[in-house]
């Protein structure tokens, strides 16, 4: 059984198509988007359109949209001009600098950009 969507979430609103957001990625499960205060030349946001709020609030039926995401990253960086390396994020809960309740992972590329996170 899914998760409904939270009427609060900024993500789930993106989803639905309440927020618009440029999708250079998406599919039955997933969005993915650049994000709107970019760290990095490339810093993309990868969003389940499940809401969950935590990495830790995932279950089983996650396993192989968790496993997609991530094998997605290298691909979608690449096409977005990280060539020469990225790196992958999930901040998790309010020590982990989570700042939107719902799972995403981050992918940032471009050169050396987290010297500076």
């Amino acid at each position: 059984m899914k998760n409904p969507p939270d009427p609060n979430c900024i993500f789930c609103k993106i989803v639905a198509g309440q927020i618009p957001a440029k999708f250079i990625y998406q599919d039955d499960e997933l969005v993915v988007f650049p994000d709107i205060h970019p760290a990095a030349p490339v810093h993309l946001l990868m969003v389940p359109r499940e809401h969950f709020a935590h990495l830790g609030d995932a279950h089983a039926r996650h396993e192989a949209l968790l496993g997609r995401m991530l094998f997605l990253a290298p691909r979608l960086a690449r096409e977005q001009g990280a060539s020469d390396g990225f790196r992958v994020v999930v901040n998790n809960g309010p020590d982990g600098g989570q700042e939107i309740y719902h799972l995403h992972i981050h992918v940032l590329g471009g050169p050396r950009p987290w010297k500076r996170l």
